[in-house]
């Protein structure tokens, strides 16, 4: 899985992607030049096993191209961080996982 059409929802402040008829999403706060990356959510009729990685890794390129800094809140992103650890200069300076 590759190349999500990922949509950057403003008004309800959230990242989507569609599953067949359902929709994943991150849901997001900006404040300052930093996005609080607040929830993740992933259909339970999702049956890929990459998706959440490849969602979460071209939602944090989408961010990064924005040049804005991640906070994450959600347990998951924070999980991914720790696991991808080339993703963590998009943590403000100062904050450790």
């Amino acid at each position: 899985m590759g190349n999500l059409i990922i949509y950057d929802n403003t008004f309800l402040r959230q990242y989507e992607v569609e599953i067949g008829e359902d929709l994943a999403k991150i849901e997001y706060a900006l404040q300052d030049r930093k996005i609080f990356l607040t929830k993740l959510v992933i259909p339970s009729s999702n049956k890929d096993e990459d998706f959440e990685e490849t969602f979460i890794k071209e939602v944090f390129e989408i961010i990064k191209e924005k040049n804005i800094r991640i906070m994450p809140t959600s347990p998951q992103i924070r999980k991914f961080i720790k696991k991808h650890k080339e993703f963590k200069e998009l943590l403000p300076i100062g904050i450790r996982l």
